[in-house]
Order: C-alpha cells, then structure tokens, then sequence
C-alpha cells in the first residue's frame, strides 16, 4: 500500500461523514441536541479546526527531524525506514480528518438560524480530538526510536527475521558442495542451448525473486534457469539477469523478467546481506574522525557478532530448486561463509584498527565465533584472527596499546578474558613480528 494512502483516506472518510452525517441529523434526529449556546459551539469548533492544523505542521517538522537526525548520525539508508513511518501517516491523517470534520460541523451548527447544535457531530469531532492527541502521543514517543541502541535493535531483528526465513538451520552448519559445476559440465557436454536474458533501462535494484515463479516457467519450458543477478544488486542497462539453458521454445525471456521484482535501493527482504551492511555503516560513521565514537561502533559488532552465529549454523550452499518431477530447475547462487565475514569485519577492522577499544571487541567476537561454528567455518576465522594481527601490528600505536588490543574484550574496554602472552606472535608465524616492520624487513619503515 503506497503510505500516501493513508491521510487520504482519513480526509475522504471525514468529508463523507461531514456532507452525509449532518443530512441524518436533520431528518432523522433533529431533536438530539447540546444545551450550550451557538456562540460557544462556534468558538469550540473554531479553536480545534485551527488547532489541529497546527499539529499537522508539527508532524511534519518531527518527520524533519527524524530525517535529518538519522542520516547525520547513523546511515543514509536509513532515512527511508524511519521516515516512511506508517505511524506518521497516520496521525497526519488523523490531525487533517478532525480539521475538515471540524469545518463541516462549524456549517451546521445554527443552520437556517435554528440555534440548534447538532450533539452526534460534536460528540465525534470531541472523539476524533483525543484520537488525534493520541497520535501525537505516539509521536512524541517515537522519538526515543532515535536512540543508538533502539536503532541498532531494529536492524538487528530484520536481520534475525530474514535470516529465519531466508537460511536453513543444518546440522553444526555443515555446508554441502554444490553440484553447479558439474551440472555446467554436463550441460555442455550434451550441447544444451543457452539464452541469456538482459535488462533495459535506468539502474535498479534487485529486491525480490519470485522463485515460485521462476520455477513454474522453467517447468513449462522443459529448461534449467540460472541466476546471475542475485537479490541487492542492482541492474544497469545491459546487466546479465539470467541464463536459461535448454528449453522447448515455449518460454520467452521477456516473462522471466515479471518474476525478478525491481526497485530503488535494497530492502530486507530476502537479503540477509542488508541488515549487516548497515549495521557496519553506522561503526564506520561512529569511527570516522568527524563523530569518533567507538563505543557505538562496539554496539554495532555486538548485533553483527549475534547475526553471524545464527548465520553460522545455516546451509549456504547455493537454492537449487526443482520441478514435480524433480528435475533441477533454478540455481540460485548464495553468499559463501568468507563473503559474510568480509561484509562485516573488514571496513570496521580498516577504519578501527588505531582504536584498542575496537581491535578487542573484533577479537572478541572472531573467537566467539571461532568456538561455535564447524571446523571448515573456523579455519577462515582464524585466518581472519591472524589478519587482524597482523593489522595490529601496522597500526600506529606503542607497544603497550598493542599489547593491550590483543586482548579479547567483550565490552571493547572494560573486561579482557584472556592474558596479553595468549596471542604471542609465536602463535601465528605467517605474521611478522613488530620488531621485524620496524626494522624494515618487509620494505617499509
């Protein structure tokens, strides 16, 4: 539902009533009436039509704020969520409807020169008064969704729930090979036709995949679909969409295209990838030197530090999905282990590797993860612990603040699990000893 839709419908909803409602009145209860003067009833009306105007420009100036407050402090992207807010919609629709009604209410009241107020429509307009005070309640409230650690909750739980839906759990997460490869040999092999569907047009982003889809047109076409655009990336003119190998001619490529849904910028849905992105944006804008904020950095890598267990224990291997006879039909690729640890680690082990406060909540979060995950999985992150190593060692901090950055620390600066010594350079031979970078062994000084 387009949010616009919304205060519309409260503004055709409260002139319907305000043109039908007092035509009832007349005819069919005209003896209900409020025992209070005209000149009372048209002050009342009058003050709360103007009333909730000025509301109305509230909303909007909150709404400002909202905007301006979240791209200044945490990430562009997220000024589209916070303020496309349904929540704002509707109270600016709330505050419009009481107003008009208010209007219409003001025309009736000593119509003819009845000196008749109408008690229904004053009831409703005093009704629609404390629904609108409710909104504004509500928005007023909503305010404190603005808060660092509210903010970094709401992404962490669309990234929780999309990981739910998207991933699924397996054993230890154990990830089985994929038979891609093969599957190209074979299709070679036995000269399988290949069509490649392009896109047109102004770049776009991939935001859903109808696999339900995609899979009934490739069991109709007696074909193999292969995906080349995944979900969140987007589309220039002449980008790969997809290949469709085989085929009995009755499918065509322009009706593959209704099942890949198209938008302006990224969205959860079915990205699991989105949530970590932006959760790293809001740690490297908190380690810029502009904000230099560490510690909100360090709340980042703890929702980060939660999304990637749970990615952890899921199957990654790339969606084959099959046809009622159980013919492979769709390849839809995945993300790999080694592609989610560099999403989320890197640029935050780049713009934070001069802050101790961010090398050990890092390290922290590498051997937590190092000890939950399965062997293969743990090979990369003590890959990962070794390069972070090595970049404490580039870094331009003494020798103690090294010594310090080695520790594991959950908090980033408040509580270290482990001895200095644990994390000798004996340990990881692959990296160059401090001494050894001073001293110019590896061509710098």
């Amino acid at each position: 539902m387009r949010l616009w839709l919304i205060p519309m419908t409260y503004v055709a909803a409260s002139a319907v009533c305000g043109i039908v409602w007092p035509r009832i009145w007349r005819h069919f209860l005209s003896s209900y009436v409020v025992d209070v003067s005209v000149a009372s009833a048209q002050a009342v009306l009058a003050a709360v039509a103007s009333g909730m105007m000025a509301l109305t420009g509230l909303v909007f100036a909150l709404a400002f704020v909202m905007v301006q407050f979240s791209a200044t402090a945490y990430s562009p992207r997220l000024v589209n969520w916070l303020a496309r807010d349904p929540l704002l919609y509707h109270a600016m629709g709330a505050f419009s409807a009481t107003f008009i009604y208010a209007l219409f209410t003001l025309a009736t009241v000593d119509r003819g020169g009845s000196s008749a107020v109408p008690m229904f429509s004053m009831v409703l307009v005093g009704a629609m008064m404390l629904l609108s005070m409710f909104f504004f309640a509500r928005l007023v409230d909503r305010l404190t969704d603005l808060q660092i650690t509210n903010v970094l909750q709401f992404v962490g739980n669309h990234g929780r729930e999309v990981i739910r839906a998207m991933l699924n759990e397996s054993d230890g997460g154990a990830e089985t090979e994929s038979n891609t490869a093969q599957w190209h040999a074979d299709g070679v092999q036995h000269g399988l036709t290949i069509q490649t569907l392009k896109y047109s047009g102004y770049p776009l982003t991939v935001t859903e995949l109808d696999t339900k889809s995609l899979t009934d047109w490739a069991e109709r076409g007696e074909a193999v679909i292969e995906m080349v655009a995944v979900v969140g990336d987007t589309l220039v003119d002449g980008s790969i969409v997809l290949r469709m190998h085989g085929g009995n001619g009755k499918v065509l490529l322009k009706d593959l295209m209704q099942a890949v849904h198209l938008g302006t910028e990224r969205t959860f849905t079915q990205d699991p990838k989105y949530p970590i992105r932006l959760l790293v944006d809001i740690a490297i804008k908190a380690l810029s030197p502009a904000i230099n904020d560490p510690t909100t950095a360090v709340q980042a890598i703890d929702q980060i530090e939660d999304l990637l267990r749970r990615i952890s224990r899921c199957d990654l291997q790339a969606r084959h999905l099959r046809g009622t006879r159980g013919a492979l039909r769709v390849i839809v690729p995945m993300p790999t282990w080694d592609h989610y640890l560099t999403l989320a680690f890197d640029e935050i082990r780049q713009f934070g590797a001069s802050s101790v406060q961010i090398m050990r909540r890092l390290r922290a979060t590498l051997t937590g993860l190092e000890e939950a995950t399965t062997a293969s999985r743990a090979i990369a992150i003590h890959q990962y612990l070794q390069h972070l190593d090595w970049a404490i060692e580039r870094a331009q901090l003494d020798a103690r603040d090294k010594q310090t950055a080695l520790q594991e620390d959950q908090q980033g600066l408040g509580f270290s699990r482990s001895r200095p010594d644990t994390f000798s350079q004996a340990a990881s031979p692959a990296i160059p000893s401090f001494a050894d970078t001073a001293g110019g062994k590896d061509g710098t000084s």
